[in-house]
C-alpha cells in the first residue's frame, strides 16, 4: 500500500514536520488547513503509523515519521530537480539556452560576490532562470538539492565534477574609525583588550583551522554570529576585529591586524552532478561562475590589502 502513497501527501507531511501545525502547512502550501488535515489522516492510514502526536507546543513527529523525514526530502529534491530539468524543454532562446539551474553557495558569496555574476549571465542568457540557496550548509549534490554548489572543502563524491577555483584568503581586520577609537593592536596578546567577533557555532569547514588561533575562541568574542554576513556588517560598522575575506575587506578600505600572526587560506571548489554533464544550460552556468568566482578569488593577489602599518595614528 505503501508504494501507491502520492508525492503530494508526502509533501504535505514534510511541511507539517518544518512547521509543526497544520495551519503552518497550510500556509506554506497554500491549501486549506482541513486539506492538510486529511493528507496527513490518508498517509498514517497508507503506511500504518501514527506520523505525529499533539502537544501544547502543536503537533510532534513521532519516531517513525523522524525516520520517515530523510527519505521524503530526497523525494522532495528529486521532484524539484525533475521540475528543474523539465523547465527547460520547449522554451524557445536564441541561444538554445533556457531552463532553471539551482545553485547553493555560502551566505558571503551569495550576498557579496555572486550577484554581478548571476546578473552578467541573465544579460548574456535571458531565458535562463538562476536560484541561488544561502547557507553554510553543504548541499547534497547526490540528492539534487542544487545544481551547483560552491564549497570551501574538495567534494569527494565520485559522482561530482568539481573544479578547484582557488584559495580565499582571509585576515584580521577592522574598520579605521574603530582603530582610531581603541587603538591598533600590536601583538596576538594585544586583542585581550579589544573587542572580538567571531562565531556563535563554529562551521565545520573553519573548525580545524580556527583551533589554531585560540585567541579567537568563541569565549573571547565578545560578539557572536553564525551569520558571516553579519559579522562583516559588524566589522564595517565599526564594533570590533573580525575575520573577513581580504577581497571583501579591501574594496570596504578595512584595516589588516596581526597580518603576520593571522593568515587563513581556504580552498574554493565549485561542483556538480555528473549527471548535468549533458545539461548545457547548467555547464555553461558552471564554467561562467568558475571564472568569475577565479577572478576573486585572485583579485586579493593584485595589490597588498591595508595593513595596520596603514591604521590611523591613536
Amino acid at each position: 500500500m505503501a508504494g501507491q502513497v502520492e508525492w503530494e501527501l508526502y509533501r504535505t507531511f514534510l511541511a507539517v514536520v518544518r512547521s509543526g501545525s497544520l495551519s503552518g502547512a497550510a500556509r506554506q502550501l497554500g491549501i486549506a488547513q482541513p486539506t492538510v488535515g486529511r493528507h496527513v489522516a490518508a498517509l498514517e492510514a497508507a503506511l500504518g503509523l501514527v506520523l505525529f502526536t499533539r502537544s501544547q507546543t502543536g503537533l510532534l513527529p513521532t519516531d517513525a515519521a523522524l525516520a520517515l523525514q530523510p527519505h521524503a526530502q530526497s523525494m522532495e529534491s528529486t521532484a524539484a530537480a525533475l521540475e528543474r530539468a523539465a523547465a527547460g524543454h520547449g522554451q524557445a532562446s536564441a541561444d538554445g539556452l533556457a531552463g532553471v539551474v539551482r545553485i547553493s553557495v555560502s551566505e558571503v558569496v551569495g550576498i557579496e560576490v555572486m550577484p554581478p555574476l548571476l546578473a552578467q549571465l541573465r544579460q548574456s542568457h535571458p531565458a535562463l532562470a538562476l536560484e541561488l540557496v544561502l547557507s553554510n550548509d553543504v548541499h547534497d549534490l547526490l540528492q539534487r538539492e542544487a545544481d551547483i554548489a560552491v564549497r570551501m572543502t574538495a567534494p569527494r563524491q565520485d559522482q561530482l565534477i568539481a573544479r578547484r577555483i582557488g584559495a580565499v584568503e582571509m585576515g584580521l581586520f577592522a574598520s579605521r574609525a574603530y582603530l582610531a577609537r581603541c587603538g591598533t593592536p600590536q601583538s596576538i596578546d594585544d586583542l585581550d583588550e579589544h573587542t572580538l567577533i567571531g562565531y556563535d557555532r563554529v562551521p565545520p569547514y573553519a573548525r580545524a583551522v580556527l583551533r589554531d588561533y585560540p585567541a579567537l575562541a568563541r569565549e573571547r568574542c565578545q560578539l557572536r554570529t553564525d551569520s558571516d554576513c553579519a559579522q562583516l556588517a559588524l566589522i564595517r560598522a565599526g564594533a570590533g576585529i573580525g575575520a573577513c575575506q581580504v577581497a571583501l575587506a579591501r574594496s570596504d578600505g578595512l584595516v589588516r591586524i596581526l597580518p603576520q600572526a593571522f593568515v587563513l587560506a581556504f580552498d574554493t571548489w565549485i561542483a556538480m552532478h555528473e549527471d548535468l554533464r549533458a545539461s548545457a544550460r547548467c555547464r555553461v552556468v558552471f564554467d561562467a561562475l568558475a571564472e568569475g568566482l577565479r577572478a576573486h578569488a585572485h583579485a586579493q593577489a593584485s595589490r597588498p590589502p591595508s595593513t595596520t602599518r596603514s591604521a590611523p595614528p591613536t
